[in-house]
């Protein structure tokens, strides 16, 4: 009975050892959980804390995450612009402005776009709707509509200074001189000769008047004229017969200009003139391709590098004729002669094929390409700059006369041209004749309508 006893008991203290054991255990397993619950909650955290700081700082950055593995596709953006915005500015716009009756949504979409290219800074690259489009477009080609006359300034009065022959305004009895106080009755006090350019040209068919005055004659004389296509040759030639001299001006590198440059040098080597001056003043210039041709009749070798980038070049070389290589030239240049004058100045003067003379060209050295849009619209952008020969930047330095001589305001008001009399001097081994005006201003540009 006694052993019974004591077995259980014994019995009962392991039972009471285990569920101590048990106990123990349990509290360990809670407070392992409580462990991990909490180290979990901590890299829960963390991890919350890292996600939010990437978010913040990958949100600055995400154009760049988002265009570093390769170009955005066509049409998209490869930077996170929000182009909702546009769209919250557009609307404000129409639903807030004050003269509802002002807005337009054609013009305020060509606006964007005009500023848009304007973002980039480079006055070359430029967004031309279509009517502007179409302005440069006929600019090019030579034909625009208007009277065929070239206007410019002279002493402060809109003056025409030559009517096109068999043109409009010579039909109706324009002549080199006349002063236009009015057209179409508003006085052009104070206008300046490319607004009048805008009001005088007009569509084929229609009338414009103009109030001129004549010199011998008394009070204002109107005049009406019907506007036609004007055709304007870019180069004109002369051969003068006191000195021999063949005479060649290119007011534009257009589409004619390579077909009748190309006349004008045969007939100069016909006529084995005395020297010739190629006149480039005021010529803003045009296409590369017929820059390359004029040049080729006198340089041989490089006319001109195209730069994309300090490794990749482009030399463009001259044709190889060189005709009028053995003919002494004078070349004129002024603040007007840009892009593609500046390249066959540069080119002839690098060649030593010519005299420079006028004075320091614009600088616009710089090389565009025209892309043609779906609306009849264009972009004008910029892509290379050029070099002369010899490796100079028109772009930077323009084309720097050998012989530096102005043609002031008050020489052109006078009818005098100390740049041309000095070519001519120059090519018949006289002395330069002494310049009236030293004073320097920018000459008097003219216009054709």
């Amino acid at each position: 009975m006694e052993m019974s006893n004591n077995k259980a008991a014994a019995e009962a203290g392991g039972r009471k050892k285990k569920n101590i054991f048990k106990k123990i255990g349990l509290v360990l397993l809670v407070l392992i959980l409580v462990l991990i619950s909490f180290e979990a909650g901590m890299i829960a955290a963390d991890s919350g804390r890292a996600l939010k700081r990437s978010m913040i700082g990958e949100s600055a950055y995400l154009g760049d995450i988002l265009g570093k593995y390769g170009p955005a596709a066509p049409g998209r953006l490869s930077e996170d612009t929000d182009f909702a915005l546009f769209w919250e500015v557009w609307d404000t716009l129409v639903n807030n402005y004050v003269d509802q009756e002002d807005l337009n949504e054609k013009k305020m979409f060509y606006g964007a776009l005009r500023g848009l290219v304007a973002s980039l800074g480079d006055p070359y690259t430029v967004f031309m709707d279509p009517v502007v489009a179409q302005d440069f477009a006929d600019d090019l080609s030579g034909t625009f509509e208007g009277i065929g006359a070239e206007i410019g300034m002279k002493n402060d009065i809109l003056t025409i200074i030559a009517p096109l022959p068999e043109m409009p305004a010579q039909k109706a009895g324009l002549k080199a001189g006349d002063n236009i106080y009015a057209i179409d009755g508003e006085s052009t006090m104070g206008m300046g000769v490319e607004e009048a350019v805008r009001q005088i040209r007009g569509p084929k068919g229609t009338d414009v008047t103009l109030s001129i005055s004549r010199s011998g004659e008394n009070g204002l004389k109107e005049i009406t004229i019907t506007r036609n296509t004007i055709q304007v040759k870019s180069v004109r030639t002369e051969l003068r017969t006191d000195d021999n001299i063949y005479v060649i001006k290119i007011g534009n590198f257009n589409e004619d200009t390579e077909a009748l440059f190309g006349q004008a040098a045969r007939d100069a080597i016909n006529k084995n003139p005395a020297g010739l001056i190629l006149d480039l003043r005021n010529n803003p210039g045009g296409f590369l391709d017929t820059a390359i041709e004029i040049a080729s009749e006198w340089a041989e070798g490089v006319v001109v590098t195209e730069q994309y980038s300090e490794e990749k070049k482009n030399e463009h070389l001259a044709r190889g004729r060189a005709r009028l290589k053995e003919i002494p030239t004078v070349v004129l240049v002024n603040q007007g002669s840009a892009s593609a004058s500046e390249i066959v100045a540069g080119a002839l003067q690098d060649n030593d094929r010519a005299t420079i003379v006028g004075m320091k060209t614009f600088g616009k050295g710089s090389v565009q390409t025209l892309a043609s849009l779906t609306d009849g619209s264009s972009l004008k952008i910029t892509v290379a700059k050029w070099l002369t020969p010899s490796g100079r930047s028109i772009n930077d330095e323009g084309i720097m006369p050998d012989i530096e001589i102005d043609l002031t305001a008050e020489d052109y008001n006078a009818d005098r041209d100390p740049q041309f009399d000095a070519a001519v001097a120059i090519l018949l081994g006289e002395p330069i004749p002494a310049v009236v005006n030293a004073t320097t201003t920018d000459s008097q540009a003219t216009t054709t309508e």
